[in-house]
């Protein structure tokens, strides 16, 4: 039976009202979007004039870094986020003016210019792309985005210069690999690569995970009662093969004559709560909370992404040391750091404090990040860790290039002013800690200690979050 076959006459009048409305605000959408584009090509403008009037010398880099950065603390967005915005509505505007006011009419929707500009990338004549982009708009007016991605692409090609294989030759150039970080514990691993060898690499991966599968048919069929049966998909078996090859797997043809890459181990930080350590019941189990009741919080990669406590035991197991962070127990702010092999403790403590980049809306982990004084220490700033703070190199940069200024306050709060005169408060995160609202379900009699590590009863300190973290660095 058709669906709507029931629907009575006022209910259908509501659908259609329905329908009208959302393609009103759907162009409304569109045309806000092209605006905010102008805006921020604006901006982006403004900047490259500001750098020319002062003749910069880094061609004008830091004058955008800096209006990203007014920008990207109004709006509590990332600096880089609101850079690369910048740049895209700069090529939008600039180089397809007639797609930015097919949006701007509400004629196409922000999808479609993003589809038609992509594809019209590498045309560097603008009678071209004018040419082009007229064609793209009427295909772009009467097709979904998915629709008119293949026309707008081959569209694109009879008006290019270039070969397909002069142009292969240079997007080889923009070959990597990148990670993305996901929700609970998780994260995908991307690769841009020529398609041969990425179709190749996913066909190889495909037939072994196939092969996987039908080694577990026949054991099914076998019906061995010792055979410990296999019920991973397909996509799981690519995702633990693609791991296994390229975590034990020897890199040939690439290796220097010692052997030394294949040598190399992956290196990470984790941060692992005291009880997680401690209960190795979890191994094998889901458990979240020890027999005495009190709850096993996750163990941190980087500080920031959570991860399963089985999988931060295997990797403590591993580790060459420990960092231990001492937490006030109401507060929780940090108040020091220790290891069993001490080395650069301020380093620590200063990592262990701020978790990331203290430039306002970046997220960028302190392994990646410069120790930086606030007040200069040529002119007498003190190397302590009221005086430092962990900036990423952008930021750090910016710090000193640019009229931001920064001021430090009690427990690590920084004050930044921008150039514009607005303040923003960056606070350091809390750190992951282990707080015990009752007696420890361990007595002092029989308190657990890890070489070098005092008992949480022999702390003085008046701590008692333990958050520890093996060193593999």
């Amino acid at each position: 039976m058709p669906a709507l076959l029931d629907a009575t006459d006022s209910q259908m009048a509501m659908l259609a009202d329905l329908v009208e409305g959302l393609e009103a605000a759907e162009k409304t959408l569109s045309s806000m979007q092209a605006a905010r584009d102008g805006l921020l090509a604006m901006a982006g403008r403004l900047a490259v004039d500001i750098a020319r009037q002062a003749r910069h010398p880094d061609g004008g880099d830091m004058a955008i870094r800096t209006v990203a950065a007014e920008i990207g603390a109004a709006q509590r967005v990332s600096d880089r986020t609101i850079e690369r915005r910048m740049s895209d509505a700069s090529w939008l505007v600039e180089r397809f003016p007639a797609v930015w006011e097919a949006q701007g009419a509400g004629r196409i929707s922000a999808a479609h210019a993003r589809v038609i500009v992509e594809a019209g990338a590498h045309l560097h004549d603008p009678d071209d792309r004018s040419r082009f982009a007229a064609e793209a708009i009427e295909v772009a007016a009467a097709e979904s985005p998915n629709r008119i991605r293949r026309l707008v692409r081959r569209l694109a090609d009879r008006f290019r210069e270039r070969t397909l294989v002069e142009r292969h030759r240079d997007a080889r150039e923009l070959r990597r690999v990148w990670v993305t970080d996901l929700e609970d514990g998780m994260a995908e691993l991307g690769a841009r690569g020529p398609a041969a060898l990425v179709h190749g690499m996913y066909d190889r991966l495909s037939q072994m995970a196939h092969a996987v599968l039908e080694e577990n048919a026949q054991a099914r069929r076998r019906e061995a009662e010792e055979s410990i049966l296999d019920d991973r998909t397909v996509d799981q078996l690519r995702a633990d093969l693609l791991a296994d090859l390229v975590l034990t797997g020897a890199p040939a043809g690439h290796d220097s004559e010692e052997g030394l890459l294949s040598e190399l181990r992956a290196r990470v930080e984790v941060t692992v709560p005291v009880l997680t350590l401690m209960h190795g019941e979890l191994m094998h189990g889901e458990q979240e909370r020890t027999t005495e009741g009190t709850r096993i919080l996750a163990a941190e990669l980087d500080g920031i992404i959570p991860i399963d406590p089985a999988t931060a035991r295997r990797l403590a197991g591993a580790a060459s040391g420990w960092d231990r962070v001492l937490t006030h127990p109401i507060s929780g702010a940090l108040l020091a750091v220790d290891r069993y092999r001490p080395s650069e403790n301020l380093r620590r403590h200063l990592r262990a404090r701020d978790q990331r980049c203290r430039f306002p809306g970046c997220g960028l982990a302190p392994r990646k990040c410069d120790l930086d004084h606030n007040h200069d220490a040529a002119l007498g700033g003190e190397t302590a860790h009221d005086n430092l703070a962990t900036f990423c190199r952008r930021h750090h940069m910016l710090k000193h290039h640019s009229p931001w200024h920064v001021e430090q306050g009690p427990g690590g709060v920084l004050e930044w002013t921008s150039p514009t005169g607005r303040t923003y408060i960056d606070r350091p995160p809390p750190p992951h800690t282990v707080t015990f609202a009752e007696e420890p379900p361990w007595s002092p009699a029989v308190s657990p200690r890890v070489e070098g590590m005092s008992s949480p009863e022999s702390d003085r300190s008046g701590a008692a979050g333990h958050t520890v973290s093996p060193a593999n660095r």
